[in-house]
């Protein structure tokens, strides 16, 4: 996937309270290096005819996008994403907008690690996944709905595929206008021996910006920052969960560029975590699970 590390890296990533956005202080320090690599999404789309969910923005710069990769995680601590099906999309969405009346099977979802030593060291980077039902502040509702077991992740993009579909319509809550909405929770929870990496991608605006690059997401929407003040959702939906959900509402980073105290600059920053989600009523052939997992294999 080509990735490129820029210059010397912010070590402190800062963390925003939810809630009031205030700085908080961290009991480890968390250490942010920036990348910059290519969404492998834009090689090889998936049918038209399901969708993607994701929150982060890709700022072709002018052909692949700057990243930032946090790691120092403390052992049992989590972070997370909460999807809301029938959120706009930060790709395409005249192709990958989610429908919250037909879209509710999740087939598989992905995340970016620039480390990757789980697969060279099993035991000492691994972390577990677990999906939730989620309020409407990212929080977790009720048991997992599904629980990875130990896993071991590579560089870069990562697939996680369930043992079978996930239907994320036993999620479905009330939501703005009273319309029902799928609301979900997606966590990975580091559980092996040593938890420094693995190195988590979140979007990079500060060094977007710094390098001049035309602002816009790959759907061609301005990149609107900073976040959550004037992007398109009221909240970010990516946060650290500390441990045993201690933090509820999650807190957020703030982008390591942004030298205001109260991240006015760039705001807060949307873990590089995507889910594909097939829409029942609209395909045109068959999708299945086994087909899915067939096409990584």
């Amino acid at each position: 996937m080509n990735l490129v590390t820029r210059s010397a890296a912010p070590a402190i990533a800062i963390v925003l309270a939810a809630a009031t956005g205030l700085l908080v202080p961290r009991a480890v320090a968390i250490e942010a290096k920036p990348y910059k690599a290519v969404d492998f999404l834009l090689e090889g789309p998936e049918p038209l005819y399901d969708c993607y969910l994701n929150y982060y923005y890709y700022i072709p710069c002018p052909t692949s996008s700057w990243f930032w990769g946090f790691s120092g995680w403390e052992p049992q601590s989590s972070i997370g994403t909460w999807f809301l099906i029938g959120d706009v999309t930060m790709f395409d969405d005249n192709f990958y907008m989610c429908d919250p009346f037909w879209c509710h099977t999740l087939e598989y979802f992905q995340v970016l690690d620039f480390a990757g030593y789980g697969a060279a060291y099993p035991g000492l980077y691994t972390v577990q996944f677990e999906i939730y039902c989620a309020d409407d502040e990212g929080c977790p509702v009720g048991s997992p709905v599904w629980e990875s077991g130990p896993v071991e992740t590579e560089p870069g993009w990562n697939l996680i595929l369930p043992d079978g579909p996930i239907y994320v319509s036993d999620c479905r809550t009330v939501g703005d206008g009273g319309a029902a909405y799928d609301r979900f929770l997606i966590v990975a929870t580091h559980i092996g021996s040593d938890c420094t990496f693995p190195e988590w991608g979140y979007d990079n605006i500060s060094y977007s910006v710094l390098e001049g690059c035309e602002m816009h997401d790959y759907s061609s929407r301005a990149a609107i920052y900073p976040r959550p003040q004037t992007s398109p959702y009221s909240s970010c939906h990516s946060g650290y969960y500390g441990q045993g959900f201690e933090y509820c509402p999650p807190l957020f980073f703030a982008d390591p560029g942004d030298t205001t105290l109260d991240a006015g600059l760039y705001g807060v920053l949307e873990a590089a975590w995507r889910v594909f989600i097939v829409c029942e009523g609209q395909t045109t052939e068959p999708t299945t699970w086994g087909s899915i997992k067939g096409m990584y294999r």
